[in-house]
């Protein structure tokens, strides 16, 4: 081992084509710097989709069990609310279970009760709105013969 390659840890340069200092010494920094800046939006937004996604369809069918649930004849709105806030409880968090609310509408003519479920889902990171979802179930009361 010769002192250069003892004190740099390198060794001495004896003049060939690898010794000539190459333009572009240092540029797999700026390619790695721009391809994260690229990648790592777009693999947040991707895990954001998916995250409003799932949000999306577990509380619409949770709004939907509800409704199935206060649809029994001798069944009340009160246990279809009741119903879905559990679900979305144990499904996701309480805190998606805040506004729950039953009302009766007719559906072609018939009697139908519908639970509506809003619910923020904040963004993966600080920076960025929450998504609003507003959703619903629907199902058919069951009528007396």
């Amino acid at each position: 081992m010769s002192l250069a390659t003892a004190v740099t840890g390198a060794p001495r340069c004896s003049g060939g084509p690898a010794c000539v200092p190459s333009r572009e010494h240092g540029s797999a920094v700026v390619d790695y710097v721009l391809v994260v800046v690229v990648l790592v939006p777009l693999v947040l937004g991707i895990m954001q989709l998916g995250l409003v996604l799932h949000v999306r369809n577990t509380l619409t069918a949770a709004a939907s069990d509800g409704a199935r649930a206060g649809a029994p004849l001798g069944a009340s709105s009160g246990e279809a609310v009741a119903r879905t806030r559990r679900m979305i409880s144990g499904s996701l968090s309480e805190r998606f279970a805040r506004s729950v609310t039953a009302s009766q509408t007719s559906v072609d003519g018939a009697p139908a009760l519908v639970v509506r479920v809003r619910a923020e889902v904040p963004a993966l990171g600080v920076l960025g709105p929450s998504v609003s979802l507003d959703v619903r179930g629907r199902a058919l009361l069951q009528e007396e013969p």
